[in-house]
């Protein structure tokens, strides 16, 4: 915008990011790839004990949740000044998607029994699981940023395709 003497105004200053209200999905996203990963990882043909899994699963999203905090508070913040209690508690709960990515597959592997399913079929349920989630947080990533239908669309089969090539890699592999 110009001001009354031609001249261009600066911009707006940004508010804080903390006083924007919104939502970062990427974890849950990389969440989601994450325990697909994990997925496609197990052998069906190794015994196969659910809880074993399950366990994986979760403290793969644990591990790598940590990883991410860490990463980020001495990769990024601590160049910023001194970290506070308040920055670190902040950055663990930023990441916790990570984390809470790994649940439903991992549910899935828990229900599978009740479902009738053997360890292939574990496998792929859980796979599925993990896929429609890291295609679900990616569509609603690209919703809540308020973008159109169709980037919505595109946002949402761009991760079905990354979650299709990771069944690649499991047919592939087993």
């Amino acid at each position: 915008m110009k001001d009354s003497t031609g001249a261009q105004e600066p911009p707006a200053p940004r508010p804080p990011a903390a006083a924007v209200a919104r939502a970062d999905y990427t974890g849950a996203v990389y969440g989601s790839l994450l325990a697909a990963s994990v997925v496609v990882g197990t052998d069906p043909q190794e015994p196969f004990p659910r809880l074993q899994l399950v366990l994986l699963l979760l403290g793969t999203g644990v591990v790598f949740w940590a990883a991410h905090v860490f990463a980020r508070l001495f990769g990024e913040r601590i160049v910023e000044g001194a970290l506070t209690g308040r920055i670190v508690r902040q950055d663990f709960v930023a990441e916790w998607p990570i984390v809470k990515a790994a649940v439903p597959p991992a549910l899935a592997v828990a229900l599978s029994p009740l479902l009738g399913l053997g360890p292939e079929g574990t496998l792929w349920l859980a796979l599925c699981v993990a896929i429609a989630g890291q295609v679900g947080w990616a569509t609603l990533a690209a919703l809540r940023a308020g973008v159109t239908g169709r980037l919505a669309l595109m946002a949402g089969t761009a991760n079905l395709l990354i979650g299709l090539l990771i069944v690649l890699l499991k047919v592939t592999l087993h």
